[in-house]
């Protein structure tokens, strides 16, 4: 416990130092997360009524980003499967990456949803109210929490066995706990979409195809967003990214991305082909209705983004071309989040079970709410990296100091 206790304090102290990129990236996030903290803030004292949304469009721009951010989450935990059952090596580190990345989405997760409630100092009765099994609201509760112990302990475990230089007991600590996260990964994806459309009151969200599209596209947006990543953390420490991990990601992002076109595809061809009367929420979506037509550009940019990324991703030279690579990843991550939050969430408000059309703009207050929550969840994965990295490397060990500290020692001393 003593030595636990230790590794904890170096590594905070750890988490302080860096060169001056780190520390003008540490400001800026910090910065954006303090005005996303006052924007909140004010939406405490005043209510939603800071927000766009109305008692007809309910749910808006925190439910998008928090329903991207579950997909983001379960696909970085995904990359365990090609590591540990298929044994390869190159993605060994690169799990750990994506764990650290999942632990960091799922408390933005957590936090889109409490500034989403108008009186977050109710929360407490989902817990006296825990309408289990029958909610799905009270799944989604348990899976994400749980999914969040989950990945803290297999990190922290891998973490503090490097650090120790000792190798992990894998049939009692880590193997039964990895297979249990691969699990929890697609449930926590597959009952968020079941959230939706289990609301019979929503026609746009009762697909049986939902479910599969929400996997099919967090396996596109999660690697996505771990390419980028890699190459950042290669590029900016000292620790080195293999490149068939990256090899390895790039056709996973490409299958993934092929179904969720596919799916796409069948979705629009069975509402606009039949015709139906409960498909007014996806003709608003795709070409608007009357003079109501504020999403269209949004979905249709959409489109042409995860269209455009397909096809460079199927380039016989985008193999070889890391920057093929990242512009096709930075499109699919703007078309997902398009395509999964505005062009998901708004439209099955519009138009309401009786026929009204109130269209959902966000507000500069509720932007500024997200902008903190992105740039907070960033500053905390930042962090953890930082932490990480050194680990991996050997440089921070339980028997030796890492050059930053041996520094910190010789001022000491002095």
């Amino acid at each position: 416990m003593t030595e636990y206790l230790r590794f904890l304090y170096r590594c905070f102290r750890l988490s302080f130092v860096g060169d001056w990129k780190y520390y003008a990236w540490m400001v800026f996030l910090t910065c954006i997360s303090l005005f996303g903290l006052n924007a909140y803030c004010q939406q405490l004292v005043t209510g939603l009524g800071t927000t766009g949304m109305t008692d007809q469009v309910s749910w808006g721009l925190y439910i998008a980003n928090f329903t991207y951010l579950v997909g983001v989450a379960a696909a970085a935990v995904m990359l365990v499967i090609p590591a540990y059952i298929y044994k390869n090596k190159d993605l060994h580190d690169v799990v750990i990456f994506g764990e650290l990345l999942a632990v960091a989405v799922i408390i933005m997760c957590l936090l889109f949803v409490t500034v989403d409630l108008g009186r977050p100092d109710r929360f407490i009765h989902l817990f006296l109210r825990f309408n289990f099994p029958l909610s799905m609201l009270t799944w989604d509760v348990i899976v994400l929490n749980g999914y969040l112990l989950l990945n803290l302990h297999i990190c922290g475990y891998l973490i503090y066995c490097t650090y120790r230089r000792r190798e992990p007991n894998k049939k009692l600590f880590l193997i039964p706990f990895v297979l249990i996260a691969i699990v929890w990964a697609i449930s926590i994806h597959t009952v968020t979409a079941f959230l939706y459309s289990g609301l019979g009151g929503r026609p746009f969200w009762n697909h049986a195809i939902i479910a599969p599209r929400f996997i099919a596209s967090a396996f596109a947006a999660g690697p996505a967003f771990i390419i980028l990543t890699l190459q950042v953390i290669d590029r900016f420490t000292s620790h080195h990214v293999p490149i068939g991990a990256l090899r390895t990601l790039r056709q996973v992002v490409t299958v993934a991305l092929t179904i969720n076109v596919f799916l796409l595809i069948s979705e629009m061809f069975t509402e606009f082909y039949t015709g139906a009367e409960h498909a007014r929420s996806m003709h608003y979506l795709y070409f608007g209705l009357g003079e109501y037509d504020a999403l269209v550009p949004w979905i249709w940019t959409a489109i042409v983004l995860n269209s455009t990324a397909l096809v460079l991703l199927y380039l016989p030279h985008a193999k070889r071309g890391l920057w093929i690579l990242n512009v096709s990843c930075v499109l699919m991550i703007v078309g997902i989040w398009i395509e999964k939050g505005m062009g998901l969430i708004v439209p099955a408000f519009i138009p309401t079970p009786i026929g009204e059309i109130v269209e959902y703009t966000p507000t500069l207050n509720e932007i500024l709410v997200c902008l903190g929550i992105w740039a907070f969840g960033l500053l905390l994965y930042t962090i953890m990296v930082r932490i990480t990295v050194p680990v991996l490397n050997g440089e921070l060990t339980s028997d030796t100091l890492h050059p930053s500290e041996m520094e910190s020692v010789r001022h000491e001393t002095v």
